[in-house]
């Protein structure tokens, strides 16, 4: 299909349900808009049980102009030792923080990753899915004694909405800063925002989300 030129600026999904992992995922892509700068995307993931998932999705031909970025100082790429296993990403992460400590902390979250060496065409897709995965858990920090740990049990969680927007070009395979901040968890949902930053603190996406967060009654 056309777009060629184009790479993608946003991406906003919405999960109408739960998916199966065992079952294949038709995607139904209609264009609704391509002019010489921009180009407007709807996806549709359906499955047996239906519609799973919609993504609205905007490209944008790279435009050269003025740039200014106002954003925190970045700090060093934390050494070897501070390296995790966070299970469902397959590649280098490290943090000083745990998602799984039950004690209370700020609703924040730095992660550092890097993945083996890829296309940089992958940087968006592979940038979705490591933001979907912490800022539930990032809501959950303010809260004494329970942690992310408790899914299923205690609480049950689930994204809802998931929205990236990617200011610039960058790469995966090099040192990439999450930064995490959840301001909120009411009426069962949680709500979550971060950055996205190069080792030299240059802003290259940023995205946010809203999650089911639904406690059981006690």
């Amino acid at each position: 299909m056309a777009c060629r030129d184009k790479s993608v600026q946003s991406v906003h999904v919405i999960f109408a349900r739960e998916g199966k992992t065992d079952e294949l995922v038709r995607y139904i892509v209609q264009r609704h808009h391509e002019g010489r700068s921009f180009a407007t995307l709807a996806i549709v993931a359906r499955q047996r049980c239906g519609v799973v998932a919609t993504a609205s999705v905007s490209m944008h031909s790279i435009e050269e102009g003025f740039e200014h970025q106002t954003v925190p100082d970045i700090p060093p790429v934390l050494p070897a030792e501070h390296r995790v296993d966070l299970q469902v990403i397959p590649w280098e992460t490290r943090s000083t923080a745990d998602l799984n400590d039950r004690a209370a902390q700020p609703p924040d979250y730095d992660l550092w990753m890097r993945t083996p060496e890829v296309d940089t065409a992958l940087a968006p897709a592979l940038s979705a899915y490591a933001t979907d995965l912490s800022l539930i858990g990032t809501a959950l920090r303010p809260v004494e004694g329970l942690s992310q740990r408790a899914e299923g049990s205690t609480f049950t969680s689930a994204t809802i909405s998931h929205t990236l927007w990617f200011h610039r070009p960058f790469s995966t395979d090099k040192w990439l800063l999450l930064r995490h901040h959840s301001p909120l968890i009411a009426h069962g949902r949680c709500f979550g925002r971060g950055d996205i930053y190069t080792e030299d603190g240059t802003l290259v996406a940023s995205f946010a989300q809203e999650g089911l967060l639904r406690f059981e009654a006690t």
